[in-house]
């Protein structure tokens, strides 16, 4: 059965999602933009500082299940700008020391509130 995740110490969704669903097994995170607890959108910051408001937010939903990043399964990572890779993969991979999860990394054309990168996860309950 469906359960929906609010993280607290994320900004509240800004339309009609939730942060987060887990059916008990697997969690899926929405798309995590740059955006802090206060609801400021570091659209203007670099790559690697919205890389890691992205996953910080990540983090928080896991936390509300009592997951880590080690319980991710799966990420996908979408980026305005694919030559950005480099500096985000920097940040990324602090966040994940070892057993790093499969990812797919996609630019788009443009991202909600003109950030350049939004990050979704999928974790195991275990």
């Amino acid at each position: 059965m469906k359960r929906t995740v609010r993280a607290s110490g994320n900004a509240a969704p800004l339309g009609p999602y939730s942060h987060g669903a887990t059916d008990g097994q697997v969690l899926y995170t929405a798309g995590q933009t740059p955006v802090t607890s206060e609801g400021v959108v570091l659209d203007e910051e670099s790559i690697a500082i919205q890389t890691e408001q992205a996953l910080e937010n990540i983090t928080r939903i896991l936390a509300e299940e009592g997951l880590t990043t080690d319980d991710i399964l799966k990420t996908t990572v979408f980026m305005t700008d694919i030559d950005d890779f480099d500096e985000m993969n920097e940040v990324y991979s602090s966040f994940f020391k070892s057993e790093p999860p499969p990812r797919s990394a996609i630019e788009v054309s443009r991202l909600a509130d003109d950030a350049a990168i939004e990050i979704e996860a999928k974790a195991s309950h275990r």
